[in-house]
């Protein structure tokens, strides 16, 4: 049987569950959203009933079983796995975004797909729910927009252009950020601010920064973080909810990765008043 070890997120666009799958005869039913699987152990040999061959499946192999479609297979070993469960709505909402020829694009299944993105996206993703969510909207919905960019791509390597924000446009996204570093900041928000469809600034914004949507925000939340626990005038826990972390542990996380120093480092490091 298939026993889900973590739970999945709430409904949104994109969901995710860790899953490990004992040796057996499995059915997919269908279902109404995309499902995305990559493997997540050693080699595993299996049987698939819809094409009547087996497969040997490898860590960051991936499969891909559109919405609707039914599947079966016989694992001959337990395995563990990704689930990744993508709404269809967003897919065509990050089609007609794009236009072109990814409007017209079918989502067809794939079994022994490797691709790097998708397999980051995911670990990405699988990260975040083990730690408790503590990324917000922005980075799920930034995760969802890229995975179905991805899946749109396939085979089709220019779907996934760049092109560029005007200043006015970036402008008025950074001055966004910085007032509204306390709160929650999704893509769908800061689309709005910049007049841009989501998928077109999650691009564009790379492509003029440098940068994530998402990791630029964390930068700039961290360099705040970093004036406010330098003035000593609030804790910790103050700091981190006067600059978008959802607790004082979230905040030196990324303390420590884009500074390479703790709130408690920091308060050592300055001098007494």
């Amino acid at each position: 049987m298939l026993s889900q070890v973590a739970p999945a997120r709430s409904p949104s666009d994109v969901t995710l569950a860790s899953r490990h799958v004992e040796a057996g005869v499995h059915r997919l039913l269908r279902a109404p959203h995309h499902r995305i699987m990559v493997h997540a152990s050693a080699a595993t040999r299996s049987y698939c009933h819809e094409v009547r061959r087996y497969f040997v499946r490898r860590a960051g192999d991936i499969d891909l079983v559109p919405a609707g479609q039914e599947g079966g297979f016989e694992a001959e070993t337990p395995f563990d796995t990704i689930e990744i469960a993508l709404q269809p709505a967003l897919m065509e909402r990050v089609a007609a975004e794009l236009g072109g020829k990814a409007r017209a694009l079918p989502l067809g299944t794939r079994h022994l797909l490797r691709d790097q993105r998708i397999e980051h996206l995911a670990r990405a993703l699988e990260s975040d729910l083990n730690a408790s969510s503590p990324s917000g909207s922005l980075f799920v919905d930034s995760i969802g927009a890229a995975l179905a960019v991805r899946l749109l791509g396939l085979g089709e390597p220019d779907i996934d252009r760049a092109s560029r924000l005007s200043d006015t446009q970036l402008k008025r996204v950074l001055e966004h950020i910085e007032v509204a570093l306390h709160e929650p900041l999704s893509i769908h928000r800061l689309s709005r601010v910049a007049g841009a469809s989501s998928s077109h600034l999650r691009t564009w914004f790379k492509a003029a920064t440098g940068f994530t949507l998402h990791r630029y925000v964390l930068r700039r939340r961290v360099e705040r973080a970093r004036v406010l626990l330098q003035q000593g005038d609030l804790s910790t826990s103050e700091v981190a909810e006067l600059t978008g972390f959802a607790h004082q542990s979230h905040l030196a996380h990324w303390m420590r990765r884009e500074i390479g120093q703790t709130p408690r480092d920091l308060r050592r490091s300055q001098p007494p008043k």
